[in-house]
């Protein structure tokens, strides 16, 4: 075979897959009403793991200071002295499990003047109400031995007498941590229980066109049409059907992430603190629109290989 042969091979072939390509999204844009409700559910399908996998992103990002789980924030009694706060923080560091570090009672007015907003209010005390301060913290250790030298000092701490009250936030902290990893688990679950939605949806939807295109189907394949001819602008059609789907899925993620950002931004700033709500990012956008249209490809090939497999069976094969 000569070089100019394969171009020219080449050359044809290109032709008609980008022919079959845009022809595919002309007869989609050919039946709006269809193809907008079966866009909209692939959209839909797609946003809700998409959702899920961004708002755990977003929780990630939060400073969750993972290496203070463990600290013990104890309030000594108002007639406990500096002497006294330095002999008892001197007590806690005796123990070789824990460490504790002393803030004083304007260390903690100006921290509490930072964070609350209410500067000129805590100007009307004529005294400073807060009492000296210890942040208490265990030997570092993992997960389920810190908690138990948490619980053992807390106890500790508490039977003393310069103490008022001790403040323990280790558990909830855990929690936090536990929920963001079962979160992580249940964004794979549901990405594969929707991916294959995506495909049931795209194959039903294509099986619908291949039954009522059955007729020309089985002329090409008389006048000997090989099975990749025919079943090429199905799968474009495939193709393009899960591309809109995850376009329309990045639309409907991008507008709730819009919706959310002020009042999650309004109730931070109450804390002191800002935070913007972040969205996937260009690569992510790139493989969401790609995985889109791999589905939807998928989806029509499982449907255009059923129906070729029939017609082999039925004695009108396509040529392979």
């Amino acid at each position: 075979m000569s070089i100019k042969s394969v171009r020219r091979r080449i050359r044809a072939r290109t032709r008609r897959q980008l022919y079959s390509f845009f022809s595919s999204l002309g007869s989609l844009l050919g039946h709006r009403l269809g193809t907008l409700m079966t866009v909209l559910v692939l959209g839909i399908a797609m946003a809700l793991p998409l959702g899920l996998y961004v708002t755990l992103h977003n929780l990630r990002d939060l400073d969750l200071k993972q290496d203070e789980w463990g600290t013990i924030t104890v309030f000594l009694n108002d007639e406990v002295t500096e002497a006294g706060a330095v002999e008892f923080a001197r007590k806690v560091n005796q123990r070789l499990d824990a460490s504790a570090v002393m803030i004083s009672p304007d260390q903690g007015m100006e921290e509490f003047r930072k964070v609350s907003g209410f500067g000129q209010a805590l100007d009307l005390f004529e005294e400073n109400p807060l009492p000296w301060t210890l942040l208490v913290t265990p030997q570092a250790a993992d997960s389920e031995e810190l908690g138990a030298r948490v619980t053992v000092l807390a106890a500790w701490i508490e039977e003393q007498e310069a103490v008022d009250i001790v403040q323990v936030d280790h558990k909830w902290m855990r929690r936090l941590s536990g929920l963001i990893g079962l979160g992580d688990a249940l964004v794979t679950v549901l990405s594969v229980m929707f991916s294959l939605a995506v495909v049931v949806v795209v194959a039903n939807t294509i099986r619908l066109d291949v039954g009522n295109r059955a007729e020309e189907i089985q002329v090409l394949s008389l006048i000997g049409a090989d099975d990749s001819f025919i079943r090429q602008p199905f799968l474009y059609t495939g193709f393009w059907y899960g591309l809109l789907g995850a376009l329309l899925a990045l639309v409907l993620l991008s507008v709730s992430i819009f919706y959310l950002n002020r009042p999650l931004e309004q109730l931070l700033n109450a804390y002191g603190k800002s935070f913007e709500l972040d969205g996937l990012g260009g690569l992510r956008v790139v493989f969401v629109l790609l995985a889109g249209g791999a589905l939807g490809l998928c989806g029509a090939w499982v449907s255009v290989e059923r129906y070729l497999r029939q017609l082999r069976v039925g004695g009108l094969p396509g040529r392979s």
